[in-house]
């Protein structure tokens, strides 16, 4: 009969947008995506110059977000 006994579920917390998984790794796939479109593009020095350091700060960000609860 305990079999019937439907438990609920734990509540899941609710999380700001800032600490969820699956938002903040596309944020992170498009730095990484611009960061190398800025590598590439041959007209403007100054996004050359910070394309190496988007392209990092997306990496970072990617690696540090994967550890995130979904």
């Amino acid at each position: 009969m305990s079999h019937l006994i439907e438990t609920p579920a734990p509540a899941r917390p609710k999380r700001p947008f800032f600490l969820r998984r699956g938002p903040m790794e596309t944020i992170a796939t498009v730095l990484i995506g611009l960061g190398f479109l800025m590598l590439f593009q041959p007209f403007l020095l100054v996004l050359y110059t910070y394309s190496l350091v988007t392209l990092l700060a997306g990496t970072v960000m990617f690696i540090i977000v994967s550890k995130f609860p979904e």
